[in-house]
This record gives structure tokens, C-alpha cells and sequence, in this order.
């Protein structure tokens, strides 16, 4: 590499996009896949790329093996294979605090490995649900530890954390841009990674086996918890107690003409969760649903206030369900918990603008945050990423709803079309993938989607459910932002970038360059996203290496395993953010988790990378 280089218009170009897109993506005023469309616009009419190479990100191995994984998970999801897990778990376990946790961290940490992170934290999340419904153990010591567990376990192969599937991309194209006379940077094989993600990943499970107690005290200290109860968890928890009671509108009502809205408004009044017009009954009436009299109104309260709220209002109260009975059987609707995803459509919008009763047939009847419940007036609240709902309806409406990703549904509940038959099918042709990473030369993204392709050609998914399970903001995102890395090596920028660093840092040993180059990214990765950081960050790594007569490889993999050593700010990671609300967690929780353990994992890569790789 040259020891002389000026810093250049085009050089001054991609810093100013690089400063750009981190200053997006830090404030959010512009979604993060519109970011990155924009940085890709940019980089074609300033011809900072030759526009043939532009779009190459979208049919990249790291793009296709992304849609690969994201379709085999949800296969793996839809015969019932992770609900297998639960039971397992619970089997292995036989009720014992300390051995629950351990069995859910080590099958989750393993999992990790071959099921693209995010997805399988969202698969999760119903399995620990009902190990936590059916012990009585708190979600708050199950959650967090699982999902630092999936961060700790995407370090064992090459395809369930995007940066490590961009990885071999970037060093591919800085192959292309290596200076005369330096040998050409070997890219990873799928479980290439192994020797340096097992250690991370037992570390992490020693940590949480020794500490969670002491991390995440809660309110139960048995060795052997009981069986809890999904009803007493959300009286307990949202104040939702009560009875399913019929109200017929009479004559002499006051609430005649008045719609369900104004209804939900009046003091006292219970949660409306059905209504009968003439020979019409429906869960989750919309708020404009009026009343007449003879409607029925199906109410849910203790029985005493809905008493209470039937001789104010001069409604009459049924002493046992006559036309509900069917709508609220519990094998067909109930109350369940989903959580705000960070790319949800629905983050910054109220409840009542989702109209979400009229399009889904779904009431919202609470809404957690942090430390707060919203109880009254729901319906005008903002969402926010991490919330926790509590929404009741058909399971078949809550099941649909679910597939637009704007929400992840936490308590298990039954699913339609689900398709345990196939179960051998999608273990198949998972293996099958597998198979084809490891024992031979074809590439990643071919192996990946024969595995999707089995899946979809047996029957286990089809088109339009493999079409629902790809996260397009992630895959846009990704696609759009590969570029930017290009930009940086191709115009020279994060070869500038390694020769002022090293004539700070020139002196210092190859474990401590690694170490700063590690604690950037990691810096990097909590304020922006972990592909962001790994686009920026590679090149320069890289080319640190090339100057310092470092292992190029080596660096280039501190800077991808570091992007998940993301424990400390629950925003910076959306495995971490899922669990959020369910868990109620609180800032303080994840500095006395996150610190420790980002110490712990930092230290651990950098011995193993080392080790396994060299530094030199």
C-alpha cells in the first residue's frame, strides 16, 4: 500500500455520504431503507462506483443466502419444530430454575448458528412465553439472557448474522482493489468461524449460569417454581380480571345511538370485545360500530362494576353467555401479548389511526411500556418500538395480522396452517443446505436456496408465506448499503483512513490495533445499525492490517463479530429490542448485563481470532 496518500474530491465525497448516513440512522428522520436507497442514488451520480458494479449488492452471495435463511426459518417455525424445542426444554429441565435457563441459553445459543438471528429471536419469543406460563418463572430472567445468547451463538458459522454473510462480499471486492504484490485475502467457509463463536458462546453460557440472579434479581427466589396461570398474569400484570358478561341494550338505554367509541369513554365503562346487531356477532367491533336497541354487547370486567355500569346505562345483564359462547371458546380466540418490532409500520402511529379492529378484527386492550401501562383512552396512544400490546381476538385474525411483521405475538396461542406432517421435510432440506455450505464448493447462497427451494417444492411453505418471511426492509438495506463499503475501499478513503490511524498507532502491537478497531465498531454498532458498521468498517480494518503487516482476515473478522457484542443499549440491536417490552426491562438492566458481558466477549474474540488466525 502507498505510505503518501492524499485525501481526494472523491475521498472527501464518501465521508461526506459516510457522516451523512450515520447522522440518519443515529436521528432517524429518514427511514433506514430509504437511507440507504439514497446512498446508493448518490454514489451513482457521483460516479463514485462504475454504474455496471452499482446493483451488484442485490443479486450478491450475501443478499441471496440472507432471503435463503429468512425462508428456512420460517419452515422451521411452520411444522412446529421450535414448539418441540419448548417441550424439550421442559422435559430435560423438570422444573428447576437453573436448569431451565441453562437449556434455553444453550438451545437458542445453538440454534443461533444456523437460523438468521432476528428471526429466531422473534421465533422464540411464543417458546419462552409458554415455558414461563407453564412454570411460573419470570420472563425477566428468561428474556434477556436468551437473546444475548443468540447474539453470542450467530459467531459459530457464516449465515445467521447479516455482517457475517456481507463479510465475504467486502473481501472479495477489496481483493479487487489490493495493492501490487499483496496476496489475495481468503474468505470463510460456513464453519470456518467455529473455533472463535464456540468459545464466545460457552463464555456466555458460564456468565448467565453464575450471574443471572444476582443480574436480574426478581421477586421469586425458589430453586423449584410452580405452575403459573396465563389468566393471574394479566390481572396481575395489565389489571385485566374479570368475566366475559352479556349486555343487552333495552329500549330505556342510554347508550342507544351512541357507537362503541364513544361507549369505551364513559366512566366505568368495561372492554367491549363483541357485539350482536340483529343476527350479526363479531369480535372486536370498530369503534364506528353503532348501537340500536337489542344490540348485544359482550363486555369483559368483574362482575360487580359491570353491574354497576348495566343500571347506570339501563342495560340488562344476562346471567350466562347465550350468543358468544361460541365466538369466545378458547380454541378459537383469547387474550394474547405482541410486541413492536423496531421496523414496524405501526411504530409512531396511535392505535385508533391503525383502525386496527375494522382491518384485522383485533382489539388492543393494553399497552405496556417500560414501567407504564395505558389502560385508558388505549386508543390514543403513539406506539413506540418494544412496546408490548395486549390484544384479544380470533386466533385465526391474530395469526394473519401477524404475518405483515409489524408485530411479534409473545404468548402461544394455536396457529392455523400449521404443518407438523412436513416437519422431516424442512429438517431435510435444512440439512441439506447445511450439507452443501460445509462439504462443498458451491457457494453459500446457491446451498442456502437449494434448502429454501426443497422446502418450498415439498409443500412445508409456499410462494406467497416464503414471500412473508423475508424481511424486505433488512434485505434493502443490506443490498443498498454494500456500495458505500465498495466506495470506501475503490476511491482509496479507508486506505487514507488506515494510514492516518497507524501514524497514531503505528507502534502498537497487532492485538491492540485490533483492540481499537474493535471498540470502534462496537461504538459504531450501538448507534447505527450492525451491517451499517460492518459496511464502514471492514475496508478500513482491512487496510489497517495491509499497513501494519497485519492478517487481513483476522481484522476483518474482529470488525463482524464485534458489530453483535451489541448487550448495552437495547435500541442498537433488534434481537435485543424484541425482548424489551415482554421483559419489562429497564435501562440500568442492561448496563448490569451488557457491560460485563461486552468485556467478557471482547476479550474472548480477541484471544480466539488470534489464535485460530494469527494476528500477523
Amino acid at each position: 500500500m502507498d505510505t503518501g496518500l492524499t485525501l481526494t474530491t472523491n475521498m472527501t465525497l464518501v465521508f461526506a455520504l459516510l457522516a451523512f448516513t450515520v447522522l440518519m440512522l443515529v436521528l432517524e428522520w429518514i427511514r433506514a431503507d430509504l437511507v440507504a436507497l439514497l446512498v446508493i442514488v448518490v454514489i451513482g451520480i457521483t460516479r463514485l462506483l462504475p454504474v455496471e458494479q452499482l446493483f451488484e449488492g442485490f443479486a450478491g452471495n450475501a443478499v441471496i443466502s440472507l432471503i435463503a435463511v429468512m425462508i428456512m426459518g420460517a419452515g422451521l417455525d411452520r411444522t412446529g419444530m421450535l414448539n418441540k424445542a419448548a417441550s424439550f426444554i421442559l422435559r430435560m429441565a423438570g422444573g428447576v430454575e437453573s436448569r431451565i435457563s441453562l437449556f434455553v441459553n444453550a438451545m437458542v445459543g445453538s440454534l443461533s448458528s444456523v437460523v438468521q438471528s432476528q428471526a429466531l429471536s422473534a421465533l422464540f419469543l411464543p417458546v419462552v412465553g409458554r415455558i414461563s406460563s407453564r412454570t411460573g418463572l419470570p420472563l425477566k430472567r428468561l428474556l434477556l439472557p436468551m437473546a444475548c445468547m443468540i447474539l453470542c451463538g450467530t459467531n459459530i458459522t457464516m449465515i445467521s448474522n447479516s455482517p457475517l454473510i456481507l463479510l465475504n462480499d467486502l473481501i472479495a471486492n477489496a481483493n479487487r482493489n489490493l495493492p501490487p504484490g499483496a496476496q489475495t485475502i481468503q474468505t470463510f467457509t460456513l464453519f470456518a468461524i467455529a473455533p472463535v463463536g464456540i468459545p464466545l458462546l460457552l463464555c456466555g453460557l458460564i456468565y448467565f449460569a453464575l450471574f443471572t440472579r444476582k443480574l436480574l434479581p426478581g421477586e421469586e427466589n425458589r430453586q423449584k417454581v410452580t405452575s403459573g396461570r396465563t389468566e393471574t398474569y394479566f390481572a396481575e400484570t395489565y389489571g385485566i380480571d374479570g368475566d366475559v358478561i352479556e349486555l343487552i341494550v333495552t329500549v330505556d338505554s342510554l347508550l342507544v345511538g351512541m357507537s362503541v367509541s364513544e361507549i369505551e369513554q364513559l366512566r366505568g365503562a368495561p372492554l367491549i370485545l363483541a357485539l350482536k346487531t340483529g343476527n350479526e356477532a363479531r369480535l372486536a367491533p370498530p369503534g364506528d360500530q353503532m348501537i340500536w336497541v337489542g344490540s348485544v354487547l359482550g363486555v369483559l370486567g368483574k362482575r360487580e362494576a359491570v353491574s354497576d355500569f348495566a343500571n347506570t346505562q339501563l342495560c340488562q345483564v344476562q346471567p350466562r353467555l347465550r350468543n358468544f359462547g361460541n365466538l369466545f371458546n378458547p380454541n378459537r380466540a383469547g387474550i394474547a401479548e405482541v410486541v413492536i418490532p423496531p421496523n414496524s409500520h405501526w411504530v409512531k402511529r396511535s392505535v385508533s389511526e391503525l383502525r386496527v379492529r375494522k382491518t384485522h378484527g383485533i382489539s388492543v386492550l393494553a399497552v405496556n411500556r417500560g414501567d407504564q401501562v395505558f389502560r385508558e383512552d388505549v386508543r390514543q396512544v403513539t406506539l413506540r418500538a418494544g412496546d408490548t400490546l395486549v390484544m384479544h381476538g380470533f386466533w385465526r385474525d391474530l395469526a394473519q395480522a401477524a404475518e405483515s411483521h409489524d408485530f411479534v405475538v409473545v404468548t402461544d396461542y394455536p396457529k392455523d396452517e400449521q404443518r407438523p406432517g412436513k416437519i422431516w421435510h424442512a429438517a431435510a432440506f435444512f440439512a441439506l443446505a447445511l450439507g452443501l455450505g460445509l462439504f462443498t464448493d458451491i457457494k453459500l447462497s446457491i446451498a442456502m436456496l437449494a434448502g429454501a427451494v426443497g422446502m418450498l417444492l415439498t409443500g412445508v411453505l409456499n410462494m406467497d408465506e416464503a414471500y412473508d418471511a423475508i424481511n424486505w426492509k433488512t434485505i434493502f438495506t443490506l443490498a443498498c448499503l454494500i456500495p458505500l463499503g465498495w466506495a470506501m475501499d475503490s476511491t482509496g478513503a479507508a486506505a487514507w483512513i488506515a494510514q492516518e490511524v497507524l501514524h497514531y498507532l503505528g507502534a502498537w502491537p497487532q492485538w491492540a490495533l485490533q483492540t481499537v478497531i474493535a471498540v470502534l465498531t462496537l461504538f459504531l454498532a450501538q448507534i447505527v445499525s450492525n451491517v451499517g458498521a460492518t459496511v464502514m468498517m471492514v475496508p478500513m480494518a482491512i487496510n489497517v492490517a495491509l499497513a501494519s503487516g497485519g492478517n487481513p482476515a483476522a481484522y476483518a473478522l474482529v470488525v463482524a463479530i464485534s458489530t453483535a457484542n451489541a448487550f448495552i443499549i437495547p435500541f442498537a440491536n433488534p434481537v435485543i429490542m424484541i425482548v424489551t417490552g415482554p421483559g419489562g426491562y429497564r435501562v440500568r438492566d442492561f448496563l448490569r448485563v451488557g457491560i460485563p458481558l461486552t468485556v467478557l466477549m471482547l476479550a474472548v474474540m480477541l484471544i480466539a481470532v488470534n489464535l485460530v488466525f494469527g494476528g500477523n
